[in-house]
């Protein structure tokens, strides 16, 4: 059995630069790794059959299951697979939950079908599956650009720690496209925010609140009409700046150590509320070197 870690990520910097001809949008990206992660179990099997502690996402086309079936397809492989999936990671909610577990699918049934195939073979699958996979592959720090596909791997920025708060709401289809639907020639930039961060992070640079830009926060606050109540919640526990992970809802902010995020998570829970205390991963492609035979 090959058992792995499949890890959440955020957006330290997330820009549009552009609509493109095919519909999709050109971005600019520092993506980052944290600590909260599902777990993916594989074992040989005659078929491909998936089961996931969540019933809702135990569907034909669960993200997993599209992995493996393109990874399948594509190599030609005759046999099959059974696949477990346990979740820790909120579901749509900006952390990237199922394309990191679709990247941990494509890692996982490479080795256990001993396909040897390379990184950038198995990156060249996951730009079909989603615009966040092919990152997970990766892991780590890492600057994505095109459609978030091409991922050009950072030096690792030094260890943070960071509260999540998710917010008790409805989850809403296709949230990431309703939000790019919202935006307009004004919400575009030209990366600067994302050069800005890429060259602190060169110099060895700690991340801060100043570097920290997400173009979905000038649209969420509308478009999820209770999260500005959950922002207030947050900076009420004792946080600094709050910001908005990925396409939302997810808030979260930096806290200067883990005793200080302790604290403030403590204030959170007593309220009930869905929160997490997070640090960064700083190990290149967590999802490759995570994995292990039992």
């Amino acid at each position: 059995m090959i058992k792995l870690k499949a890890y959440a990520k955020i957006n330290l910097t997330l820009e549009v630069l552009a609509k493109r001809p095919d519909g999709y949008h050109d971005v600019a990206s520092i993506l980052q790794t944290i600590s909260l992660s599902d777990t993916l179990t594989f074992e040989p099997g005659k078929t491909l059959d998936f089961h996931c502690d969540v019933p809702t996402l135990q569907t034909p086309d669960n993200l997993v299951l599209k992995a493996a079936r393109l990874l399948q397809e594509s190599s030609e492989y005759k046999k099959g697979a059974l696949i477990r999936l346990t979740k820790s990671i909120p579901i749509a909610a900006g952390l990237g939950s199922g394309a990191t577990d679709a990247a941990a699918a494509l890692v996982g049934l490479n080795r256990l079908w001993e396909l040897h195939l390379s990184l950038e073979k198995l990156a060249g699958l996951a730009s079909k599956l989603g615009s966040d996979v092919t990152f997970f592959l990766y892991g780590g720090t890492a600057l994505a650009k095109g459609r978030g596909e091409e991922i050009t791997p950072l030096p690792p920025a030094p260890e943070f720690w960071l509260l999540l708060l998710k917010p008790t709401m409805e989850l809403l289809p296709d949230k990431t496209a309703q939000l790019y639907s919202r935006l307009n020639r004004s919400h575009y930039t030209s990366a600067q925010h994302t050069e800005k961060l890429l060259t602190h992070l060169n110099h060895g640079g700690d991340v801060d609140d100043s570097f920290l830009f997400n173009v979905f926060e000038r649209v969420a606050f509308d478009f999820f009409p209770a999260l500005p109540d959950f922002r207030l919640i947050l900076a009420k526990a004792g946080v600094g700046s709050v910001h908005l992970a990925g396409s939302g809802p997810t808030l979260f902010a930096l806290v200067p150590d883990k005793s200080r995020g302790e604290v403030i998570l403590s204030r959170l829970k007593k309220e009930r509320l869905e929160a997490y205390l997070v640090h960064t991963i700083d190990t290149a492609a967590p999802t490759i070197r995570g994995d292990r035979k039992c």
